[in-house]
């Protein structure tokens, strides 16, 4: 019978949440691609902004949480940029700007370190 080491099960565990974290980005960002060609306040677009902030807001509960295993300044350079992301998400939603591109840029840096 095989036994897995303990190391070797959490390590598992951890490439499998962030292979998740990265499906979730990638879904995000296909939405917000989609959204930028098209009209800003159609109702995909708003779909598309409400789900990078709901991502971002989970991200950044987890990183809140005193358990998480991050280290403190790069939980909190995430949590920052998470911020940025909800309220220029607002922005979209408000009108006060009609551009994707910024979103859709962090969104996949972020993406891509998980990688």
């Amino acid at each position: 019978m095989y036994r897995m080491s303990y190391a070797e099960i959490i390590d598992d565990d951890s490439n499998e949440r962030r292979s998740r974290e990265v499906m979730a980005f990638d879904h995000g960002i296909d939405l917000l691609t989609r959204a930028a060609a098209g009209d800003p306040r159609s109702a995909e677009a708003t779909a598309a902004v409400r789900y990078v902030q709901q991502l971002w807001g989970f991200l950044i509960s987890d990183l809140s949480d005193p358990g998480n295993s991050l280290s403190g300044p790069l939980r909190t350079d995430l949590i920052s940029i998470g911020l940025w992301v909800i309220r220029e998400a607002d922005r979209l939603l408000s009108g006060a700007t009609q551009s994707f591109t910024g979103l859709i840029d962090i969104n996949r840096t972020v993406r891509d370190g998980l990688r």
